[in-house]
């Protein structure tokens, strides 16, 4: 049975990468690691894509003029590897979405969009302010990525208690197990075609 040629994006320590490694090695998901970019030399995620074998491209947004042409050298990479879906695994670049690409990118935030989402938004920052908020609830989502910060359609989401004694580390921890757990599962739909959309509504067929 053919495989999910897919891509994986990063910019750190490659925690996303890891855990899609170690469920594809389980059996768990349909995917073949064509290539993953960085945006950074010198980091964890780098290694770990080295150590699996997979082809790396690595581009540092300072070499480019512009987004626009940023985008398109990174995105031609992504076709010369014959990806048809992009997985971004805490790349903290903004990228533009090119047409051919723009229902074939997601990304994991750790909030329940449109709570805690948008520019500035990321790590810790989302935690605390849903602990300041009040909320007694918070998950992530996974979603499209379009042309701006955590704004695509969402495709899944997972929810949390936020406890009364709470950190921002301790909500963090948690929040990543439910992204460690749902973001596998939403590529293993695309890998089994389930997932449809129309406008804003996605859903995954049974």
């Amino acid at each position: 049975m053919s495989k999910l040629p897919i891509v994986v994006m990063i910019s750190g320590g490659g925690t996303t990468l890891r855990n899609l490694l170690e469920y594809q090695r389980r059996g768990e998901l349909d995917v073949e690691f064509v290539g993953v970019i960085s945006n950074r030399s010198q980091v964890a995620g780098v290694e770990i894509a080295r150590n699996a074998n997979i082809p790396l491209g690595i581009f540092p947004r300072k070499k480019y003029e512009s987004d626009e042409v940023y985008s398109q050298v990174v995105f031609d990479q992504v076709r010369q590897w014959g990806a048809d879906l992009v997985v971004m695994g805490g790349f903290l670049q903004h990228i533009l979405i090119p047409d051919d690409f723009a229902l074939r990118t997601i990304n994991i935030h750790p909030s329940l969009i449109p709570a805690f989402s948008g520019h500035g938004f990321y790590g810790q920052h989302v935690h605390q302010a849903a602990i300041e908020y009040g909320v007694k609830l918070s998950g992530c989502t996974v979603h499209f990525v379009d042309n701006q910060f955590d704004h695509g359609a969402v495709i899944a989401q997972r929810s949390c208690p936020v406890a009364a004694d709470d950190t921002w580390q301790t909500l963090q921890q948690r929040v990543f197990q439910l992204e460690c757990e749902l973001l596998p599962e939403v590529v293993q739909h695309f890998a089994k075609n389930r997932v449809r959309v129309d406008g804003r509504r996605v859903w995954i067929e049974k």
